[in-house]
Formats: structure tokens, sequence, C-alpha cells
């Protein structure tokens, strides 16, 4: 029982929640921009496989690291105009659209993985983003540690947090895609493109959910590999709903999971096989499933969310 508290005062236990957390702070803050101007996007799985094999090769065949990071940005977004034309202006089902947009990113990630290595039966290892190295920081006990070990690229993620919330709270541009998730109506009436406003937060919400992906294969890892993305779209839909759409609670959300991720992991070793590994890795789930039950029934959807609306509609 000790040993299992132990583990929360660990240094490296911190650092693998910030980790973990770090591609599903990207992901779920892409859900949440489409959500909030009322689009789902179900292709957010295939969105992080394109991101993550994109940004890799894009660093494999040359580019720096953060032109990586670029590339896997426009791949996203290239996904989020196909996804946004097929449900904003032409009205087609969101859930339908989003799997389809899923089953094509992952689709085209491994054909063009297989295509530019055929012969290849393990993946070409790129050197990844370094660990951070902050003179002061990183000379403090337990918090230097915890920084120490993690990349430029997680910087970016709560930097990201920090802009999409002040986007969305501070500027017309927020008000206008929060009002467009709630009621188009009124927003046509301004004078505004219900269907721009919409492209718009599909497009850049796809983006940073590919940087989710690249950040697997450019900092996490230094490969890509098949299966890697292994679910972490889908989380970041719940942790969606759980954050009620906020960045702040989002983050929480994602922090959350990865510190439940980190201690099933440690506690496999402290029983030393006793339990079957399958009880443990099943632990985040579990309560993120129960957390999401709690949290759905007082959550406040964006009202127009799913809801395809056409110029002049009433």
């Amino acid at each position: 029982m000790l040993d299992a508290l132990d583990i929360l005062l660990q240094a490296n236990f911190w650092a693998a929640t910030i980790r973990i957390a770090t591609p599903l702070i990207f992901g779920v803050l892409g859900a949440l921009l489409c959500e909030r101007a009322g689009v789902l996007n179900l292709g957010i799985e295939g969105i992080f496989v394109a991101g993550a094999m994109s940004g890799w090769l894009a660093v494999y065949l040359g580019l720096p690291l953060w032109g990586g990071v670029l590339v896997a940005a426009l791949v996203g977004a290239g996904f989020g105009l196909v996804h946004g034309v097929l449900t904003v202006p032409l009205g087609l089902s969101q859930h339908v659209t989003g799997i389809g947009v899923t089953l094509l990113a992952t689709s085209a990630a491994y054909f063009g993985y297989r295509v530019a290595f055929p012969n290849v039966g393990t993946p070409p290892r790129i050197e990844p983003f370094p660990p951070l190295d902050v003179p002061v920081i990183g000379n403090l006990p337990f918090i230097g540690p915890i920084v120490g070990q993690q990349t430029a690229f997680t910087v970016l993620a709560f930097a990201c947090v920090i802009l999409v919330a002040f986007v969305l709270a501070r500027t017309p541009l927020g008000l206008a895609l929060r009002a467009v998730g709630d009621n188009p109506e009124a927003v046509e009436a301004q004078g505004l493109s219900v269907v721009g406003l919409r492209m718009g937060a599909v497009m850049a919400g796809s983006a940073l959910m590919a940087l989710g992906g690249a950040f697997l294969t450019l900092s996490a890892f230094n490969a890509f590999y098949f299966g890697m993305i292994n679910g972490r779209g889908w989380v970041c839909i719940a942790l969606t709903v759980f954050a009620s759409w906020r960045p702040g609670k989002a983050l929480v959300g994602a922090l959350l999971f990865g510190a439940l991720d980190a201690y099933q992991l440690r506690l496999q070793t402290i029983t030393g096989g006793a339990v079957p590994s399958q009880i443990f890795l099943m632990l985040p789930y579990i309560f993120s499933i129960a957390a999401l039950v709690l949290v759905a029934r007082r959550a406040d959807y964006p009202r127009a969310l799913m809801k395809p609306y056409f110029k002049g509609q009433r």
C-alpha cells in the first residue's frame, strides 16, 4: 500500500504524466474548437495517424523538427478541409463523414509509409526533440527532473491551451465561434459567414489534432509505428465532453488521464504479475468513463452541435 502511495511522490511519475498527456492536450483542444463551432470531428483518430506519419517523414527527408511540426499541421488542416466541405456547406452526416475521414487518413498514412519504405522491416529512426535545458528551474529539487524530461513540443501544447482559452474568451473571433455553435441564425443576422467560421474552426482544430500525432513521432518516440495512436483520438472526444468544452478543464482532463495511465504502469511493477496486466490497462479508461458519465449530465453542450445550417434557413 505504501509503495503504491510512494509513486505519487516520484518526479518520474509526474514527468511521465505530462508526457502522456501532451498528445491528448493537442487532440482535445482540436476537438473542442471543432465542436464549439458546431461540428463533431470523428476524423480525429485518423488525423492523429496522418500527423504522426507526415511529420516524421518530413523530418526523415531532411526538414528540421519544427518543419516537421508545420507539415503535420498542414496535413491535419487538409483533412479538416475535407471533413469541413462535406459536413458544413454540403450538410452530410458528421458521424459518417468523420469515420470516413479516419479511414481515409489512416489508410493514406499506412500506404504512404509502405510506398516510401517498401522493403524495410524496422522503421527508420530520426533525432527527436531533445529534453529541455532550463538553467535555473532544472536545478530545483523535484520540479527540475520533471521539467528536464519534457521537450519544447510539450511547451507548445501548454501554450496552445493559453492561446485557445484567450481566443475563445477574450476576442471577437472567439465570440463568433461560440455563437456559431450555439445560434448560427444570430451569426448570419450579424452579417458573418457561418460556413466560413465553421470551416476555419474545423481546419484549425484538425491541425491541432495532427500535432498530437506528430508529438509521438517527433518527441515521445523517434519513429513511426503502425498502431501507435492506439485510440488516443477517441479518448480526446470523451475528454472534450468531460471538459465541458472549456480549454482549462480540457488540460485538467488530459493530465488526469495521463496520471492514471502512468500510475497503472507503475502499479504493474509493484504487483509483480500477481494481478493480470489487462486489469491495470483498463483502469484509466474505467475512471474516464465514470467521470464522463458524471459530468455529461451537467454539461452545457453547444446547442447547434451536429446540426447542419444552410444560409437563409429559419
